[in-house]
Order: C-alpha cells, then sequence, then structure tokens
C-alpha cells in the first residue's frame, strides 16, 4: 500500500521558519516528480512547490518564491519543504504528492497544518 506521510507543522508566528518533511512508503517515487500543495479554510487547493525526480528541475508558485525551498532525498524516500519568511498567508494544510509514470499527481499525503500567527 502506498502512502505519503507528511510531517513538520505547526504554530509559528510571522517572520518564523519551518521545515515540512514527507515520507513515502510502499514503492520508492525517485523517478517521478513530487510536490507540495496548499488549501487555506474557504479556498481551493493550490501548487506550491515541485521538484523533478533528481532534483535538478524546481518550480515555485509566485507567492512562495524565494521564501520556500524544496528538496528531496531518494534513498530516504522524502521530499522536504523549507519555509522562511512564513506570513499568516502561508496558514494551511500542506499536502505532499508524488507523480506515478508521469501521470501527475497520482498520490497524496493526509496532509500537515502549517498556521502563522501575525
Amino acid at each position: 500500500q502506498v502512502q505519503l506521510v507528511e510531517s513538520g507543522g505547526g504554530l509559528v508566528q510571522a517572520g518564523g521558519s519551518l521545515r515540512l518533511s514527507c515520507v513515502a512508503s510502499g514503492r520508492t517515487f525517485s523517478s517521478d516528480a513530487m510536490a507540495w500543495f496548499r488549501q487555506a479554510p474557504g479556498k481551493e487547493r493550490e501548487f506550491v512547490a515541485t521538484i523533478n525526480w533528481n532534483g535538478g528541475i524546481t518550480r515555485y508558485a509566485d507567492s512562495v518564491k524565494g521564501r520556500f525551498t524544496i528538496t528531496r532525498d531518494n534513498p530516504k524516500m522524502s521530499v522536504y519543504l523549507q519555509m522562511n519568511s512564513l506570513k499568516p498567508e502561508d496558514t494551511a494544510v500542506y499536502y505532499c504528492a508524488a507523480a506515478f509514470n508521469g501521470i501527475k499527481y497520482l498520490y497524496w499525503g493526509q496532509g500537515t497544518q502549517v498556521t502563522v500567527s501575525s
């Protein structure tokens, strides 16, 4: 059974930092793109960042560019999201997602809550 499990969320003051982690189990995603999405209360889920299979290509939403960094560690079957200079508008449930055989995004985690206080 394939699972993606996020961790690292929490409550932080504006300007602070958090590092989210996502660990995969059940199969390897070392050949697939992975991504982070988020969903704020009352809003649709939105793209945050994506990383290709070897970490050589990354892409970010304009709203997080320069503040967030996505990385991955394939031997550990993990993807990370370093979030710096957090703003209250970053408050959301953050989801890890994985592509499979080029299909984006077939697998999703359960989400981790990030709350940024002003």
